[in-house]
């Protein structure tokens, strides 16, 4: 099971205590916890190519969401299992150009989807389908496995659009976390003194980069009274679900409107809305989880089952004063990585090595006993997961950003990498500029030591470190140039 843009903050098992997730919890109660599992690429599309190929983004060919193509024609760890006698199902957020291959069935979300009444693909055949896209992403996914073909082993990618922007929360959860106040980061107002460009020309900031509309949730801007980028979105929703909708939000944008706060006010009251409005959408995810976990206990699947629940890369939740992802820091580029197995997981098992999504292939292919293909870049965590001594686990991981999008995120593009305390961050292209970040003593990467004289050395071994692994991984010169 694989969200959109759920952050580990989000998942009450990672000890944040800003909401509740009582069915992902399980998989950590009951499974193995990763600490340290990050993306190779923080943005949909390349992750889940990622995920798939077991290859970076170079390699792969998608490495943003805007212009590059994804080969559907390469070899996946899908199309593997499928060769080896598994059934297969992907249902829901697919976000990879044309249909899915190495399925046996399919229905999937044009493009990023909607929360309400959604289209979906099936194997070919769209149409719209009313209800609410999380219920009815978990509902095609159950009544496939309901009805699979039960001669053969199955691996089923169940891949949920929320919580990804637009935040659109389902009905019965319009009010929740109505009342409640969710602390602000310590550095919700950074001013990016310790840092470099990049961080400085984002645009990605809450306070000023959350719109009225489809983010804030006014049909009309409070300021100047015009009609918001809203009202698309509310044109799906059916009269009853828009007079719900109403009967929430109506009201409390009116005492919103009765005295609008101001300066630091207005910002915080964004921050507000944003993680009410994010945390709702979460919690009709861990909903889901909870419905595909009953299943498998009430069909004797819970024991020989392995159950995964990630995300495509982690989120802001305030942190720096920002929402969405890309950037190389930390909120992003960690992902939330659970896994159930009851033949081989000890329960409460924590698992601290650094982990990728390039490890996902090649450890789903060697627990279904299914040899990896040597061009598979990522390494089966299935021992770390186990408790099992590994002789040799890679002490770093290599992070590439590609897309820069002028006056939408503005994120500059960036490669880098971290070891378990150091971080080195190159922006190239539209800067020349490096950082670097001590994790022990500046966990939330406040300020950059790159030309600190008492760092010279780490320096060195991480410019060391980082040309070593862009040639291991073939990409020469971190502009997804690649060795021969």
């Amino acid at each position: 099971m694989m969200s959109d843009d759920h952050a580990y903050q989000a998942i009450s098992a990672y000890g944040s205590g800003l909401n509740q997730t009582p069915n992902i919890d399980r998989l950590a109660k009951e499974g193995a916890l990763f600490t340290k599992s990050f993306v190779t690429n923080s943005i949909c599309g390349p992750s889940r190519a990622v995920v798939l190929t077991g290859k970076f983004n170079h390699l792969s060919g998608k490495t943003d969401n805007q212009h590059a193509i994804f080969n559907n024609d390469q070899v996946t760890f899908a199309k593997l299992l499928k060769k080896a006698g598994y059934t297969t199902a992907m249902v829901g957020k697919w976000h990879l150009n044309g249909d899915p291959q190495g399925f046996d069935y399919w229905n999937v979300l044009p493009g990023q989807g909607e929360y309400y009444n959604p289209d979906f693909n099936e194997m070919g055949v769209k149409k719209r389908v009313e209800g609410y896209v999380t219920t009815l992403t978990t509902k095609f996914a159950l009544d496939w496995l309901e009805n699979r073909d039960t001669s053969k082993p199955f691996c089923l990618m169940l891949q949920q659009k929320a919580p990804h922007r637009t935040w659109l929360a389902e009905e019965k959860y319009l009010n929740l976390y109505e009342d409640t106040e969710f602390p602000l980061p310590d550095n919700f107002f950074d001013d990016y003194s310790g840092r470099g460009t990049a961080a400085h020309t984002q645009r990605m900031k809450i306070s000023e980069y959350l719109n009225w509309g489809h983010d804030l949730k006014f049909e009309n801007d409070p300021f100047t009274g015009e009609t918001t980028n809203f009202l698309p979105e509310i044109k799906r929703f059916t009269p009853q679900q828009l007079a719900n909708w109403r009967a929430v939000y109506d009201k409390l944008n009116a005492v919103f409107l009765k005295k609008i706060p101001e300066g630091a006010e207005l910002d915080k009251w964004k921050y507000q809305r944003y993680m009410r409005d994010y945390l709702k959408c979460v919690k009709s995810v861990d909903d889901g989880v909870g419905e595909v976990l009953a299943y498998l206990k009430a069909h004797g699947l819970e024991e020989n089952t392995i159950v995964v629940y990630t995300s495509d890369q982690g989120f802001y939740l305030g942190e720096h004063g920002w929402f969405d992802k890309r950037f190389m820091y930390e909120e992003s580029l960690r992902t939330p990585l659970l896994i159930r197995y009851p033949k081989e997981i000890k329960p409460g098992t924590v698992v601290s090595n650094l982990v990728q999504n390039l490890d996902y292939a090649p450890s789903i292919l060697d627990y279904a006993g299914v040899s990896v293909p040597r061009d598979m870049q990522g390494e089966s965590f299935r021992k770390l997961a186990a408790g099992k001594p590994v002789k040799k686990w890679r002490d770093a991981i290599y992070y590439h950003y590609y897309e820069y999008l002028a006056n939408v995120h503005n994120v500059k593009r960036h490669y880098g990498v971290r070891t378990d305390r150091y971080k080195l961050i190159h922006f190239y292209y539209d800067v020349d500029e490096w950082e670097m970040y001590d994790l022990e003593k500046d966990p939330k990467e406040m300020k950059s030591i790159y030309d600190d004289p008492a760092y010279a050395k780490e320096r060195v071994a991480l410019h060391k470190k980082l040309t070593q692994l862009r040639k291991k991984y073939k990409d020469r010169d971190g502009l997804g140039e690649t060795f021969p």
